[in-house]
């Protein structure tokens, strides 16, 4: 069965006049609306305005077009049926056998800054998804075409056949159908970020994708990986981001690169984050990005080794000398001064991400956290608590020295990056012991101290965070044994007077934060 005719209506004119020339090349009657039709015609092609196929001009300044039995129902016919062919008939109907669609650019109008609400609603297109999902609906007769990357091969298939597969016209239908799920998603997120709606924890949501990457593997050679970006979210991970150097992102980098710029999104002053397995290794300040980058490597320098490393200021030449003498997997920052550049890119395997200028981002405000489950998803606000001294509590009778207080402050930032149970030491704003991800609060006070032993790093006189409360005095106890003379915990044990007794009998002091940073 040949294509006889074809809809053509599109906002992206990219390949749109190479198409319509290969499908008038094959006699296939060319139907189409208002810029859509001017540009076939500007190329010399013969064009039936689909006001004449309906018989009613467009109105509303455009709105309406489409929206016309003449058009629905000649995409909407069913192939053999007798019922339908009837109604054509007495209705003045011809059937249209293609449609090409792609939708007014929604997305693109409502991250404009400045476009005024009505100008973003103009944006929501009406006429272009009705058409798709009566074409995508009818597949088993129409070929809906959605986008430019599928016109060389549904030409392919007319030039060489006269008609679209039926193996092609399910996949264009399946790919019609997400295209509208998705637009229609950004519709509804663009709406709850204007406060419209129930946008807290409704009954039923849908969030799209779109892919930026494809990973060359997932967490492991064995799977398969990809990057997609949220539609409707204001910024993205890799937006605004030049890869300027290096090899391929991965997927355990990508996962690397949102640790560690999360991490130091907390930061107002130089600082160098490393990350290892999404981790913190090192975290630390400095008066210039150099000084920061060797105090967070000593926290620990093997792990360190093959990290991912995030920085809040552009990366000058001293630090990158320093870097050069270091296996480095990513380094994400602001900048590179063009001879800092120069070094880095001596190493060809290091992948150098730039934002641009841009500040490290803390994250999108109010955007949710997604854990997948086995069917289903796990969704809960973000942890964006800002922390400050103003913010905690100082529970026991000695109050933390203002070098205490900045070290509680910092080791408590830190402490929320890592995963459960985290135990942070620091001192004079550096990471001097880390312990992560271990069943036993103490097991990871043990690892952060054996840590600081192994490396000759400075705990005696530091401040200690953990991200939970101590159910018993024995890891606060062993804390302040291996060098810490402040802590910081959210509180909220039962036995917390218990745990407070034991620090002030070892005259330390104690603030408590009023919540804790579960990591799981």
């Amino acid at each position: 069965m040949a294509t006889r005719r074809a809809l053509l209506s599109v906002s992206d004119k990219t390949g749109l006049v190479d198409l319509a020339r290969g499908l008038a090349a094959e006699g296939v009657q060319l139907i189409s609306t208002g810029g859509t039709a001017k540009a076939l015609r500007d190329a010399g092609l013969e064009v039936t305005d689909v006001s004449e196929v309906t018989g009613h001009p467009e109105i509303m300044g455009g709105r309406v077009k489409t929206l016309h039995p003449k058009v629905h129902g000649g995409i909407l016919a069913r192939k053999d049926n007798p019922g339908d062919a009837e109604d054509m008939a007495a209705n003045g109907i011809e059937a249209i056998d293609m449609v090409v669609v792609n939708l007014y650019p929604f997305e693109e109008a409502a991250a404009k800054d400045g476009l005024g609400r009505a100008d973003v609603v103009e944006e929501i297109d009406i006429g272009g998804p009705a058409m798709v999902r009566a074409s995508a609906k009818n597949h088993d007769r129409v070929a809906i075409v959605t986008d430019p990357s599928q016109y060389e091969s549904v030409l392919a298939e007319v030039t060489g056949g006269g008609w679209v597969s039926d193996a092609t016209r399910r996949a264009l239908a399946a790919a019609a159908f997400r295209k509208t799920a998705a637009y229609d998603t950004a519709i509804a997120a663009w709406m709850a970020s204007q406060g419209d709606g129930d946008v807290d924890f409704p009954d039923r949501f849908t969030v799209g994708f779109r892919k930026e990457l494809e990973c060359s593997y997932g967490e492991n050679p064995h799977q398969r990986g990809a990057y997609y970006r949220q539609i409707g979210a204001p910024q993205h991970l890799l937006g605004g981001v030049e890869v300027r150097h290096g090899k391929p992102l991965s997927y355990n980098n990508l996962l690397d690169v949102d640790a560690a710029r999360g991490l130091a999104a907390e930061f107002d002053d130089p600082a160098v984050v490393i990350i290892k397995h999404n981790n913190p290794c090192g975290v630390a300040l400095g008066d210039d990005l150099a000084s920061a980058y060797l105090r967070a490597k000593a926290c620990d320098p093997v792990s360190a080794f093959g990290g991912v490393y995030a920085m809040n200021r552009t990366v000058d030449l001293a630090l990158a000398e320093h870097l050069a003498e270091m296996f480095v997997e990513v380094l994400w920052a602001p900048g590179y001064d063009e001879d800092a550049f120069e070094v880095l890119t001596r190493k060809p395997n290091v992948r150098l991400l730039d934002t641009g200028g841009e500040p490290v981002r803390p994250g999108n405000p109010g955007e949710p956290v997604y854990r997948r489950v086995l069917g289903g998803v796990l969704v809960q606000d973000a942890d964006d608590v800002r922390e400050a001294r103003d913010t905690m509590s100082v529970v026991t009778k000695r109050a933390p020295s203002d070098q205490e207080w900045a070290d509680l402050v910092f080791a408590w930032k830190v402490a929320k990056h890592v995963k459960s149970n985290a135990i942070v030491f620091a001192k004079d704003g550096a990471t001097v012991g880390i312990g992560a991800g271990q069943m036993s609060r103490v097991d990871s006070v043990r690892i952060a101290t054996s840590k600081a032993a192994d490396y000759d790093l400075p705990i005696e006189g530091s401040a200690m965070a953990s991200d939970a409360f101590f159910p018993f005095p024995d890891a606060p106890v062993q804390a302040i044994e291996g060098g810490a003379t402040a802590i910081a915990h959210p509180g909220g044990s039962i036995r917390d007077d218990e745990v407070i007794e034991a620090v002030e009998a070892l005259d330390a002091a104690m603030v408590t934060t009023g919540h804790r940073h579960f990591r799981h």
